[in-house]
């Protein structure tokens, strides 16, 4: 099989041996595997216990290297750790810090991302509302049941906002809510354009969410293909109708024998039936309508808003901090132009001192005091008039440009 030209994850004839001690074959758990997943694909890899559905995922992952083949992710080798950033993972067991409470473990793997502390807040907050663990959040991790433990591991793997996202058992260990609310979930992140790697031997889970699959068994492809290419039966029809008496059901029973020269008839005849986890849900969702008290997790909240659509408006502070990093900055020269601007516009009409007022509300240093005018020499006995006792040299000297004079004012100097 040739893999698509833009495949996300492209395996081919890989096989992984696993050796004793003495290099022995010990275990063949994968052998001649050849499949690729696309992007915007949310694939299936289904099989029963030890049929190597782990193996693989971990052999995409670069957690173990392949006896033989190639593997691929995003064009490269799984070993790059560039490719690290754009995957989420969940194992098939949550392996997480007991004393940990479930927002100090989300903090934990959003510093490992090195997201920052603005986006990794609020992207816990929404993950921990979505997944129905806002109200045990500061419990440690150690005192979680099995499914609230594997609903912290979900939001882990999906605190980078990753582009593939792989999903070994996703629903091990939770109830049917939990159940609902991982497959609503896988179903709108494939909506959004996010590709997901969904592994598991509940074949109902998968059946509800993937576009294309393969059925493993002894770590062999056995088929491969969509739910319906797979699912569809070409040997029988099914008609659904409203109720109908016996007579009707005889007189369509005799259409079909006409109809086929006696080869084909009515076989069976069943009324609708709905699934027990529909039943369930309904139950559940009557008790939270009444505002029946529980300790566990809840059914959750919307999807937290970083994994939904993308064409979705931003809302609230999303929309205000967008705005706020977009504001361009002004060059320092055109502050300080308008702000000169400004000043002029503000001062006083035009007078004797406009140059004095200018050099001050500029940003030009301000102008050094001036120094004590000297001392009268002695050979100058001369007093100045009253009315001529401010030195007309230190004015000058703000004035102008010229160094102050210690010749006295000419008579006919302006006053």
């Amino acid at each position: 099989m040739t893999p698509a030209p833009d495949a996300m994850v492209v395996c081919q004839q890989v096989t992984k041996v696993f050796k004793d001690f003495w290099m022995r074959d010990r275990v063949r758990a994968v052998g001649g595997l050849t499949f690729d997943i696309r992007p915007r694909e949310i694939f299936g890899l289904l099989g029963p216990n030890g049929s190597g559905k782990s193996t693989t995922i971990k052999l995409i992952l670069g957690l173990l290297r392949p006896t033989s083949g190639r593997i691929a992710l995003f064009g490269r080798a799984p070993s790059d750790v560039e490719v690290k950033r754009r995957i989420g993972y969940l194992p098939e067991e949550s392996y997480l810090y007991g004393f940990l409470n479930a927002r100090e473990t989300l903090e934990y793997y959003a510093k490992l991302f090195e997201i920052d502390y603005r986006t990794r807040s609020r992207r816990i907050e929404e993950l921990l509302d979505m997944l129905g663990l806002a109200g045990a959040q500061f419990r440690p991790v150690r005192e979680y049941s099995k499914g609230m433990q594997r609903r912290i591991g979900i939001a882990q793997a999906l605190i980078n906002d990753p582009d593939l996202l792989i999903l070994d058992e996703p629903t091990t260990g939770l109830d049917p809510i939990g159940t609902r609310q991982i497959k609503d979930l896988i179903l709108e992140l494939g909506r959004r354009g996010k590709t997901v790697l969904l592994s598991s031997h509940l074949l109902a889970d998968v059946e509800d969410c993937v576009d294309r699959l393969i059925i493993l068994y002894g770590g062999q492809k056995r088929a491969e293909g969509t739910c319906d290419d797979l699912l569809v039966s070409q040997s029988r029809t099914t008609i659904e109708a409203d109720t109908l008496d016996e007579q009707t059901l005889a007189e369509i029973d005799r259409v079909i024998r006409q109809r086929s020269d006696g080869n084909k008839s009515i076989t069976r005849v069943s009324k609708p039936r709905q699934s027990l986890e529909a039943l369930f849900l309904q139950i559940v969702e009557r008790a939270q309508s009444e505002q029946v008290a529980t300790s566990g997790a809840t059914a959750g909240g919307k999807t937290a808003a970083f994994l939904r659509a993308q064409d979705e408006p931003a809302e609230g502070e999303d929309l205000i901090s967008r705005l706020t990093a977009e504001a361009p900055q002004a060059p320092a020269d055109v502050v300080r132009a308008g702000t000169a601007s400004h000043a002029e516009t503000q001062a006083p009409p035009s007078g004797p001192d406009d140059s004095v007022i200018s050099s001050l509300v500029t940003d030009e240093p301000a102008a050094k005091p001036p120094k004590a005018a000297p001392a009268a020499p002695t050979a100058r006995p001369e007093a100045k008039p009253a009315s001529d006792a401010v030195d007309r040299s230190v004015i000058g000297s703000l004035l102008g440009d010229e160094p102050p004079s210690d010749k006295p004012d000419s008579p006919g100097a302006p006053r």
